[in-house]
């Protein structure tokens, strides 16, 4: 995402979240504030997330951003009645439009230039386990389910971009099970499979999430960057095309500051003062 703006102001209030920044270390924490609706999703919570990482990623200030839900939930997918309900009265070009918004969502979490980890308690469903498969990592506490829900409801269990997501995390045979049955993953199976990064205890995934952005955001954020992007395009890539992208990318990252600052610190025996430049 490119830096560079033009007339849009930045937005001083986000109406369907809840966004608290670290200004210190660069951690911005985005909470799903439906506690009530078990987070379910509203158009203007797809929307608010799609806009909020977008605007996040020009302005370069984050280095982190941990995605959570408020209550005893993460996130329980699109509203039944806001959304569910809404659709059926949408004409077909109106469903597109909804339907690419929240894939939109799903690529700004993937295509923005710093961590994304999820910190899931509770349910994650539908959509919410999209959002959750979309971050770099996903930090879950035992009582944390996952269900791909969209075969339930009559739809594809390829909404928002899990089919082509999932398999590659956890691969095709599970993948196929998750997205056909739509059957809930407790988290001590979600962890066997690889779906979640790392188990906490019970009522830890939001601070463990906390700590790992602190930890990221004190890092080489340009390596990070960079390593996101990479691991993302190289999905599809042959491997001779990987390779070429990788060499093009070291070159550009050895002359950074940070790489220069590995070799002052290491020569000095102190630790490394990164700048993500």
């Amino acid at each position: 995402m490119s830096p560079f703006t033009g007339s849009a102001p930045r937005t001083e209030e986000w109406r369907h979240l809840r966004l608290t920044r670290d200004q210190d270390v660069g951690v911005a924490t985005v909470t799903l504030a439906r506690p009530a609706k078990l987070n379910a999703l509203t158009f203007g919570a797809y929307a608010d997330l799609r806009d909020l990482l977008a605007e996040l990623s020009r302005e370069r200030s984050v280095r982190a951003l941990v995605l959570a839900g408020e209550g005893r939930g993460f996130c329980s997918g699109g509203d039944v009645d806001e959304i569910i309900g809404a659709t059926l009265a949408l004409d077909t070009a109106r469903l597109l439009d909804f339907n690419r918004m929240t894939g939109q969502v799903v690529r700004a979490i993937r295509e923005c230039p710093f961590p994304v980890i999820a910190a899931v308690h509770g349910v994650a469903a539908g959509a919410g386990a999209v959002l959750a498969l979309a971050a770099d990592f996903r930090i879950a506490d035992p009582s944390a389910r996952f269900a791909f829900l969209f075969t339930r409801v009559g739809l594809s269990g390829g909404d928002m971009g899990a089919a082509y997501l999932l398999p590659r995390v956890i691969g095709l045979g599970h993948a196929t099970r998750l997205l056909m049955l739509g059957e809930p993953v407790a988290a001590a199976e979600a962890e066997r499979i690889g779906l979640i990064s790392e188990l906490t205890g019970d009522g830890r995934a939001d601070a463990r999430a906390a700590e790992l952005a602190r930890r990221l955001a004190e890092g080489p954020a340009l390596a990070y960057a960079q390593t996101k992007a990479l691991l993302t395009a190289e999905l599809d890539m042959p491997l001779a095309a990987a390779v070429e992208l990788d060499a093009a990318t070291q070159a550009l990252l050895m002359n950074g500051a940070d790489y220069r600052e590995f070799h002052a610190a290491f020569t000095e025996k102190r630790p490394p003062k990164w700048q993500g430049r």
